[in-house]
């Protein structure tokens, strides 16, 4: 039985693999493993047409076995994970594929406002492959299903504390990737005093992210550039990840942002610790700049769930991933594209920087090489003598100067063969050999 959770839930291209049936067999072991004991379930989407369906299925799965569901319609994935933390709920779904076409989806399981842990996914996968078998009642015992949109006020609330009037008078660009951050971005950004120019904030239930979002920032950054606008954000499908575009039209990624966010920190004195948590692809810059200022970094694998757990293990309030999945721990247990545009303002106007790309061209980056090679069994690199003594020795040859890290792909039969150094044409030469070289010997 191959895992059906992957790095980030479950995902497949809706109605062929990731069908009715599956959800509908997910809600009822979600039900059975948490045991709502008279509180809800409470679901959420983002804007693919797929998304009614998929809920109707997580809906009667739940309902099936006594628990109470609450459908939020269209919400962002972190507003999801805020209402789901309220004591009333059991747990959270997300109905998403994030920065996925719009042919793909995907269910995210939340409990206790964050992501479900491997031994409960491992639980949930079991339970999933009986589910026909797991008890359910009569009529009188069945939950109930009802929609209310209203809970996410809540959330919106949430973040116009965290903003207080830091976004007065600031003229902003937002890509909303025709998804879920549509329902809510330009009236909360125009509520806190900005001017907003607003893209790909019409969805259709086919466009979601389709030639726009945090993929695809440079329309935004044209926007950005030819109305003069001081700053652009760029959201994902179910906005829990967020790119900046900066006042030249520069490109600006969870590495610039977390650097940003780190440096003014540090000279604040708010960066618990003086610690921040990134994963094993964050560049080597971010790190260089961040221990130059008096910090450390801690990395983890690649996932924001495990972001979050180092950082409670280490008592760090701000993590995140290259790609922009940024979590602010006072604020958050999730990667939030929203909160974290409102924290790069918040920091902006702090620092008293005239414009964003002063405080982006404080973090330098690394040349850095990613390739991808097709292999028939991808942790296999690991037990190859001739591969694994080419890893070895490519990162004996950059020493100080770079890092080698290979990984398997969490979702494709890939190995990612990553190398940073100082040189470009040394890492490229390193990264090209690697890559030879497994295409011969791991497939």
């Amino acid at each position: 039985m191959g895992r059906l959770f992957g790095t980030d839930g479950i995902r497949g291209v809706a109605n062929v693999d990731l069908t009715p049936t599956l959800a509908y067999d997910l809600g009822r072991a979600v039900g059975h493993l948490l045991d709502g004991a008279g509180r809800s379930v409470v679901l959420g989407q983002d804007t693919r047409r797929s998304g009614d369906m998929l809920v109707a299925a997580l809906g009667a799965g739940l309902a099936s076995v006594g628990t109470d569901v609450v459908e939020l319609g269209v919400v962002t994935t972190p507003g999801l994970a805020f209402v789901a933390a309220n004591g009333a709920h059991a747990a959270g779904i997300m109905v998403s594929a994030s920065h996925n076409p719009a042919d793909d989806n995907g269910l995210k399981v939340i409990s206790g406002g964050r992501k479900v842990d491997d031994e409960a996914e491992e639980e949930l996968e079991r339970l999933i492959f009986r589910a026909e078998s797991l008890p359910g009642g009569r009529n009188a015992e069945l939950g109930r299903i009802r929609r209310d949109a209203g809970e996410v006020a809540a959330y919106r609330s949430h973040l116009l504390d965290a903003a207080g009037d830091a976004l007065q008078g600031l003229r902003l660009g937002i890509d909303c990737a025709n998804g879920s951050a549509s329902a809510m971005a330009p009236e909360l950004f125009r509520a806190l005093g900005a001017e907003v120019t607003v893209l790909f904030a019409d969805p259709d239930g086919t466009n979601i992210n389709l030639e726009c979002g945090s993929t695809n920032p440079e329309r935004l950054a044209a926007e950005v550039v030819a109305r003069g606008l001081q700053v652009g954000f760029a959201f994902d499908g179910d906005a829990d990840r967020l790119i900046a575009v900066d006042e030249r039209g520069g490109l600006v990624d969870g590495d610039a942002v977390m650097g940003i966010c780190a440096l003014e920190r540090l000279a604040l004195g708010t960066l618990r610790n003086n610690v921040l948590v990134a994963t094993v692809m964050s560049n080597g810059g971010l790190q260089r700049a961040v221990e130059q200022a008096g910090g450390r970094m801690i990395r983890t694998p690649v996932g924001d769930r495990h972001v979050f757990e180092a950082m409670e293990r280490s008592g760090a309030v701000l993590g995140g991933e290259q790609s922009g999945h940024i979590i602010f721990r006072e604020r958050a247990t999730t990667g939030d594209g929203l909160l974290t545009a409102i924290e790069l303002v918040r920091m902006l106007r702090v620092s008293g920087a005239d414009h964003l790309s002063e405080l982006a061209a404080r973090i330098p980056r690394l040349p850095q090489v990613v390739l991808n090679s097709n292999v028939r069994h991808k942790e296999a690199w690991q037990i190859d003598p001739e591969f694994s003594a080419a890893v070895a020795r490519a990162a004996a040859r950059l020493g100080e100067r770079g890092r080698v890290l290979v990984r398997p792909s969490g979702t494709e039969p890939k190995i990612r063969i990553m190398v940073e150094g100082d040189e470009q044409a040394e890492i490229e030469e390193i990264a090209g050999e690697l890559a030879q070289l497994a295409n011969a010997r791991l497939n």
